[in-house]
């Protein structure tokens, strides 16, 4: 596939070009398709960390189109992990559904860089959705000995399909999107506490994910190095 500007800034940047192949896939809940990727030696050169993601890239009409998604459940001792696709219109959720084994696409690795602080917060308020609930597994799965909050928004009954992977400690709140996602944005500004030793996770809709990140900067004063926030994708 040819690639565009898009890619050219990236690989200056310093992004990291590999072929990945499918090896497995499998529908989640009628919402979701998750695939078993072979990285084609990506994990071995880059490492693994929490929340880890990657940038595919997809032919949109004859157009490189780059997406990205966040590993699941990544192994460096064979090399392999998940992806998990929403359904929705777009060439993304149509590549992953007619995927097949032995099917390969391309991805770069740039930009994905977050690390728990250290020494580790006391607690975790973690806001995301389907979408980026790989990545907040992720983070349960590092912090397991941590008391962590969580609200997850979600978009259909089925989405709840996609299990958190709380623990002893861990409180995980489902939230339906209401509002344009306002009803997420208030249910979690109201019960987030101002805390010193705590630190904030917020990666969801993008306008929501501004709103939450501004109150808890703003109206709570928690300092730049308590909070990590990212869009993961954008309403229209």
């Amino acid at each position: 596939m040819k690639r565009n500007w898009e890619a050219l800034v990236l690989k200056a940047m310093g992004g990291r070009d590999f072929r990945l192949t499918v090896l497995g896939t499998e529908a989640v809940g009628g919402h979701c398709q998750r695939l078993l990727m072979d990285g084609g030696g990506l994990l071995e050169s880059c490492g693994v960390h929490p929340t880890m993601w990657i940038r595919l890239w997809f032919d949109d009409g004859g157009r490189p189109h780059q997406r990205a998604y966040t590993l699941v459940d990544p192994d460096p001792a064979t090399g392999r992990f998940h992806l998990e696709f929403a359904l929705h219109d777009g060439c993304a959720a149509r590549w992953a559904t007619t995927a097949e084994v032995g099917d390969t696409i391309e991805a770069t690795v740039q930009g994905s860089a977050f690390h728990l602080p250290d020494p580790a917060p006391a607690h975790l308020y973690l806001v995301g959705d389907a979408a980026s609930l790989p990545a907040v597994n992720s983070l349960l799965d590092t912090a397991a000995d941590i008391p962590a909050t969580v609200w997850l928004e979600y978009a259909h009954e089925g989405e709840q399909a996609l299990a958190p992977r709380a623990r002893a400690g861990h409180e995980v709140t489902w939230v339906p999107r209401r509002d344009e996602g306002r009803h997420l944005v208030e249910t979690v500004c109201a019960a987030l506490p101002a805390t010193a030793d705590a630190h904030y996770w917020v990666a969801c809709e993008a306008a929501s994910t501004r709103s939450i990140t501004r109150h808890v900067r703003r109206t709570l004063g928690a300092g730049r190095h308590q909070v990590t926030s990212l869009g993961y994708w954008a309403a229209r």
